[in-house]
């Protein structure tokens, strides 16, 4: 096949890739403020596609460790092939359209590393992917990440609760809190983690279309992204975002956690914080394990909360094998590719009717802006937030049981005092007999000593001796 061409497919596969991986991930930034009514659906996923497209234009660290770390170079390039990237974005194309199908929450990006690193393993073998930079910058990241952004979220929401907190000065009986002016900020909050997607998301499709380039020898070994990648890859995400991925949102943010307006807006910013220093240190991280962790850390440090360690297994183990997944998705397309321009076209016409048969079972059940639930609360129904009635349920149980304990233990007092009150009285009688006595006004009662009886012999015995 002619190398220009399928330089071409790549391309058009890669961003087609980073159009479903824009509204895969949409609700990553808007979920909470779309729960708390902060703004509207429409809006807000309108919001998210501009900062994705400006995001993608502040950094090209991360596109450098897709591009020149991930797959290790040769000496006349890398050792991937177009054919073989072409391959790895398939698998990971599939199993985005898949997972997008069943409203499962995955990462994108380890769906593309996944499937690039399938794609090459099979194609060359296991030394052409560099596992120090696959550990150190991909795999160690997802782990940390999310504890540090989880982290980061449980202190900003205890502090801000804290911060807020009204009591009378009198009383000190507990007020209405007045946290309405969070919801306003979380529309700036929600807005940076949106401009934090595209400087870390939009990068990985750079990173491919730069890798192709490279291997085609059509660009340098070691070059950056070009600016016409930038902008390509910036504009695909953006529109991808803005087709709202609404089945993606009605699973992650189903209203199975009540999210308060201080608790999104410290999620949102530690889920910010944590991509933008990552984007600036080179890292590939899975939007979606961050915003999960702040999600659950932010969960964590309202009063009351508890974890339900069952549901966040089930969805560690969906991360968990999302680029094992990807990879073997990949890995087969490569083995098909390696057949030559017969195993390319084979590819091609399986993954386009597989996108295809997706689309048109997708739209049994449609899903938009009118009927959608946000994408991040699935990880929420980790942890469980009582509800106001949840809380009136359980503080007029608390009373009951206070007033009947302190009827027990008036109950338990007056039986106490009734039973000292008679021991006392009958002291008191006891002492006054024993001063009539001494006086001698009351003679002692006679005492007649018991005396014991004879023995009586035998009748019966003497009955019987006296018979003839």
């Amino acid at each position: 096949m002619d190398l220009t061409f399928m330089v071409v497919l790549v391309i058009a596969l890669a961003l087609f890739f980073d159009f479903t991986n824009g509204f895969h991930d949409t609700a990553n930034a808007m979920a909470t403020p779309i729960a708390t009514g902060a703004i509207k659906p429409k809006t807000a996923v309108a919001l998210a596609a501009v900062l994705n497209l400006i995001g993608a234009f502040l950094s090209t660290e991360v596109a450098k460790t897709i591009s020149g770390g991930l797959i290790r170079e040769g000496s006349e390039g890398v050792h991937i092939t177009p054919v073989l990237i072409f391959a790895g974005l398939m698998g990971a194309v599939l199993w985005n359209l898949v997972t997008w199908l069943f409203g499962l929450p995955s990462s994108s990006s380890h769906a593309l590393f996944g499937g690039l690193i399938g794609a090459a393993v099979v194609g060359i073998g296991l030394h052409a992917v560099d596992l120090s930079v696959l550990l150190s910058k991909i795999i160690l990241p997802a782990v940390v990440a999310p504890l540090i952004a989880g982290g980061v979220a449980y202190l900003c929401t205890r502090l801000a609760y804290g911060i807020t907190r009204r009591t009378d000065p009198d009383s000190g009986d507990k007020l209405v809190q007045k946290r309405g002016g969070f919801r306003y900020a979380q529309v700036f909050s929600s807005s940076l983690v949106a401009l934090a997607h595209g400087t870390n998301d939009a990068q990985k499709t750079m990173g491919v279309i730069t890798l192709v380039l490279i291997s085609a020898n059509m660009q340098k070994v070691g070059s950056g992204p070009e600016l016409w990648v930038v902008g390509a890859c910036a504009l695909a995400i953006a529109l991808g975002t803005y087709t709202g991925g609404w089945r993606i949102i009605r699973t992650l943010g189903s209203g199975l956690t009540d999210v308060k307006p201080a608790q999104g807006f410290a999620a949102e910013t530690s889920t910010a914080a944590a991509i933008l220093a990552s984007s600036h240190l080179g890292f590939a991280l899975s939007t979606t394990h961050v915003a999960s962790g702040s999600v659950i850390g932010s969960g964590l440090g309202r009063t009351g909360s508890t974890v339900r360690w069952g549901a966040i297994g089930k969805i560690a183990l969906g991360w968990l094998f999302t680029l094992p997944a990807a990879a073997i998705v990949g890995a087969l397309a490569a083995l098909i590719a390696s057949l030559g321009t017969t195993g390319v076209l084979i590819d091609a016409v399986v993954g386009l009717g597989a996108i295809l048969f997706i689309f048109f079972r997708s739209q049994r059940g449609r899903v938009d802006h009118a009927n959608a639930i946000s994408d991040v609360d699935a990880v929420g129904e980790t942890v469980h937030i009582p509800s106001k009635k949840e809380r009136d349920r359980l503080a007029a149980k608390a009373r009951l049981a206070e007033r009947a304990a302190e009827k027990a233990a008036a109950k338990a007092v007056e039986k106490a005092a009734a039973k000292v009150a008679a021991q006392e009285a009958a002291e008191r009688a006891a002492r006054a007999a024993d001063g009539a006595y001494a006086t001698g006004n009351v003679a002692p009662a006679r005492v007649t000593p018991k005396v014991p009886k004879a023995p009586q012999p035998d009748q019966s015995a003497a009955k019987q001796e006296g018979t003839p």
